[in-house]
């Protein structure tokens, strides 16, 4: 198995190798325009980073809040251990999607690479 891709992973890195020194230097009026471009793009970045932070988020937490609601349901003795953990996961799993959107709120409102 190991040696079926080894050709093909050389193949890539030589071709990123080898094509990567064509873009080591703009030209001198590209490099103008190129705070403008890498604001817009972060900006786009940090919108799909939120997107992607609350699709999966909400994905988890709905799977986290099922599998609590079972647990409970085979075993309500233990629904105030299954809930205390269910509250704990669920606000590990909304702080990650808040500080994406914290990141993302930097990135809409704060030129963070000069500017």
């Amino acid at each position: 198995m190991k040696t079926r891709y080894a050709p093909m992973f050389t193949f890539v890195v030589l071709a990123l190798g080898l094509a990567s020194p064509l873009y080591a230097q703009e030209p001198a009026a590209a490099a103008a325009s190129t705070g403008v471009e890498v604001v817009r793009w972060s900006i786009i970045t940090a919108g799909f980073a939120l997107a992607i932070a609350a699709a999966f988020g909400a994905l988890s937490q709905a799977k986290g809040l099922s599998a609590a609601v079972e647990g409970i349901a085979r075993n309500p003795a233990a629904a105030n251990d299954i809930r205390g953990n269910l509250i704990l996961g669920l606000v590990l799993i909304e702080s990650l999607v808040i500080y994406v959107l914290l990141i993302s709120l930097i990135l809409f409102f704060i030129k963070p690479f000069g500017g």
